[in-house]
C-alpha cells in the first residue's frame, strides 16, 4: 500500500517505553543517600546512629501514609450522604491505618536494641532536634480531631513553636479545615432507626439501663464483704455515672459532659447496642476501628515515654520537653475519641435489651423472598 493511502493511525508514530528499573521507581539513590550521621560529621562516628536515623525517616514516611489514607476518609466523611459503598472503604482505610500504628508500635522493640550508652554516644548532636517536631504527626491528631485545650503543655509554649514555617502553615490550614471527629458526629445524627413512632431507643433503653445501675447500686450497698465507707463510694460512683448516663437525653440548649453531640451520642450507643444487626454491622466496625485509633496512638505514646526513660531516666528531652514525664502525659490526655470509650459503662446484657418492633427488625435485616414459581 502506497504510503499515502495508509490509515493515518498507522503512520503516527509513539516513542518506545523505557523500561521501568525497580531503583528509578523507588527513587532508591535520594532515599539510601538520606541518612547522614550528625556523629560522623562531627569526628566522632557512632554506630547507633544510623539504626535511629532510619526508624525516625521510617515513622516519617508511615505518617505519610496515615495521611493519604485520611485524606480519602474525610471526602468521602465529608458530604451530606455517605454513600453506602464509600463506608466500606472508610472503615477498610482505617483498619490500614490501625496495621500501621501496630508497626510503629514494634518498631520500638527495634529501637530498643540501641542500649542507653549507645544512644550517649551521639546524643548530643542532636540538639534541639526532637520527634516533638513531626509536623506530619501534628497533622494526624489535628485532622482526628484533637483539638488545642486538649493539648498537654509543652515547655510552656504552642506546640507549633517548634515546627518549621513551612508546617506551621500547614498546621493552620489543617485547624481550618473538617476534623474526623466532627465529619463523625454529624453522620452519626444522621442515623435512622433511633427515633421512630414506633419506637424511641432514648426512652426504651434509658428504663433498661437505669434499672441497671440502680441494681448495681442497691448490690454494692447489700455487699458485707465491703468496708461501709467503700460500699457508699462505690454506690455514689456507680449513681453519678446514671447521672451522666441521663445526660445523653438531655434538652440540647444544656450543659453536656459529652464532647460529641447529645444525638450523635445516641446514635454511636444504638450502634453499639444492636450491632448483630446487619445494617449495622458496618457501621460498627468503623466506630471500632476508631476506637483501635485512639487505643493504638495511646499505646504508642505510653510505650515512647517508657523508651525515654529507659535511655534518658529523667533528664529533658533534645527539644527541651521534660521527656518522660511529657510522653506519659500526652498518652494520658490525648484522647480524641473517648465518648465512645465511655459508652461501655452503659451496655447491657443482650438478655436484658428492649424488644425492637418487628417492622424496624425487618427494616435493619437481610431478608430475600423466595421467587414464586412459574
Amino acid at each position: 500500500m502506497p504510503k499515502s493511502s495508509m490509515p493515518k493511525s498507522s503512520m503516527s508514530k509513539s516513542s518506545p517505553q523505557v523500561a521501568l528499573h525497580y531503583a528509578d521507581y523507588l527513587k532508591l539513590a535520594a532515599v539510601l543517600s538520606a541518612q547522614a550521621p550528625e556523629s560522623t560529621r562531627h569526628g566522632r562516628p557512632a554506630h547507633d546512629e544510623m539504626l535511629f536515623i532510619i526508624v525516625h525517616q521510617t515513622y516519617e514516611l508511615w505518617f505519610k501514609q496515615i495521611l493519604h489514607e485520611l485524606d480519602r476518609i474525610q471526602i468521602d466523611f465529608g458530604g451530606e450522604v455517605v454513600e453506602d459503598e464509600y463506608l466500606g472503604r472508610i472503615v477498610h482505610g482505617l483498619e490500614r491505618i490501625n496495621e500501621i500504628l501496630k508497626l510503629l508500635i514494634q518498631q520500638l522493640e527495634v529501637l530498643e536494641t540501641m542500649t542507653p550508652l549507645d544512644f550517649l554516644d551521639f546524643r548530643d548532636f542532636l540538639f534541639p532536634a526532637s520527634g516533638f517536631q513531626s509536623g506530619q504527626f501534628r497533622l494526624i491528631e489535628i485532622r482526628l480531631g484533637l483539638a488545642r485545650g486538649m493539648r498537654s503543655q509543652y515547655a510552656g509554649k504552642p506546640f507549633e513553636d517548634t515546627l518549621t514555617e513551612a508546617d506551621r502553615s500547614r498546621i493552620a490550614t489543617a485547624e481550618r479545615a473538617p476534623k474526623l471527629i466532627d465529619q463523625l458526629d454529624r453522620w452519626l445524627s444522621r442515623t435512622p432507626f433511633v427515633h421512630r413512632p414506633d419506637y424511641d431507643f432514648s426512652l426504651e433503653y434509658r428504663k433498661a439501663v437505669k434499672q441497671m445501675l440502680e441494681d448495681d447500686a442497691a448490690r454494692v450497698r447489700a455487699n458485707a464483704t465491703m468496708r461501709p465507707q467503700q460500699r457508699e463510694a462505690e454506690a455514689e460512683r456507680i449513681e453519678a455515672s446514671l447521672e451522666e448516663f441521663q445526660a445523653i437525653f438531655a434538652p440540647a440548649s444544656g450543659p453536656s459532659p459529652w464532647q460529641m453531640s447529645r444525638a450523635a451520642v445516641q446514635a454511636a450507643l444504638f450502634i453499639i447496642v444492636y450491632r448483630d444487626r446487619p445494617v449495622l454491622q458496618l457501621p460498627f466496625r468503623l466506630l471500632a476501628a476508631l476506637m483501635n485509633v485512639d487505643e493504638l496512638l495511646t499505646l504508642w505514646r505510653y510505650r515512647h515515654a517508657l523508651m525515654v526513660q529507659r535511655m534518658i531516666g529523667v533528664k529533658i528531652g533534645t527539644g527541651g520537653s521534660a521527656g518522660h514525664d511529657y510522653l506519659r502525659d500526652t498518652a494520658a490526655k490525648h484522647r480524641i475519641f473517648s465518648d465512645l470509650f465511655r459508652l461501655s459503662t452503659y451496655l447491657i446484657p443482650r438478655s436484658r435489651l428492649p424488644k425492637l418492633p418487628r417492622e424496624l427488625e425487618d427494616a435493619m435485616g437481610y431478608r430475600y423472598a423466595a421467587r414464586p414459581s412459574a
